[in-house]
């Protein structure tokens, strides 16, 4: 009986007349101070912005994977660059269609300069002057190719970075506030503790809902172009062969 009427009294608001206070987050958001106000629509900014690019590059990678593949598939049955050179305009997302029309313009550049050089030689076999310099086109354009696959990419680690500590400092500047308005109210009952606290925590609640899928779709994307950069490297490699073998 005792501890019946114990539980009893600590149910009890120990403020009598005390109005029931909402704690809905509208609520919650509505009663914020100004500078928690503007940490959450900051966090609700890096979020947005978050999901803008997640859909976005997830759709880009998509689209190259698919004609890398289309691209590979006719540089593989062509006899001749330059039938290879004419299907390029139909794959524009695809990183191994930069590598191709750069290695490509380097042999054209030394095929044409050896004919400007020997034009009474012309006709016969063309061969090439450095096939280093065919190499070094190719990683130039492979830099090129993997700098725009990452494009963009680099702000969902920013995001997944800065937003905690964004939402900590809402949390830390909210829970001051709180205990102002607690000095303030006087009383320490759930009713005047439970809503500033929660505002306060609600920061970190966005902080870490703008943190983590950021974290997971990096990762994920980052491990994509990883995938992209090791099959150009394969493609470049591929490319050499094929000039050396015809051209030297």
């Amino acid at each position: 009986m005792r501890l019946s009427g114990f539980l009893i009294l600590a149910m009890q608001d120990p403020v009598a007349g005390t109005p029931p206070v909402s704690v809905d987050l509208i609520s919650l958001i509505a009663g914020a101070s100004l500078t928690v106000k503007f940490v959450m629509a900051t966090l609700v900014i890096f979020s947005a912005a978050s999901w803008a690019i997640i859909v976005y590059k997830t759709r880009h990678l998509a689209r190259a994977r698919k004609q890398n593949a289309v691209f590979l598939t006719v540089f593989r049955k062509s006899s001749r660059f330059s039938e290879v050179q004419a299907s390029c305009a139909s794959l524009p997302a695809s990183p191994l269609v930069g590598l191709f029309q750069s290695g490509y313009a380097e042999l054209t550049a030394q095929m044409r300069t050896q004919a400007e050089h020997r034009p009474t030689e012309g006709a016969g076999r063309p061969t090439l002057r450095s096939l280093e310099a065919v190499d070094r086109a190719l990683l130039r354009a492979s830099t090129t190719e993997i700098a725009r696959l990452e494009h963009r990419i680099a702000f969902l680690a920013t995001t997944a970075s800065i937003t905690p500590y964004i939402g900590l400092f809402g949390t830390v500047w909210g829970i001051m506030t709180a205990f102002q308005q607690i000095a303030g109210a006087g009383s320490t009952s759930l009713g005047v503790v439970g809503p500033p606290i929660a505002e306060a925590l609600l920061a970190t609640a966005l902080g870490l809902f703008a943190a983590i899928p950021a974290v997971y779709f990096y990762n994920h994307l980052t491990s994509h172009v990883k995938a992209f950069a090791n099959e150009m490297e394969d493609f470049s490699l591929e490319f050499l062969t094929i000039a050396e073998r015809n051209f030297t």
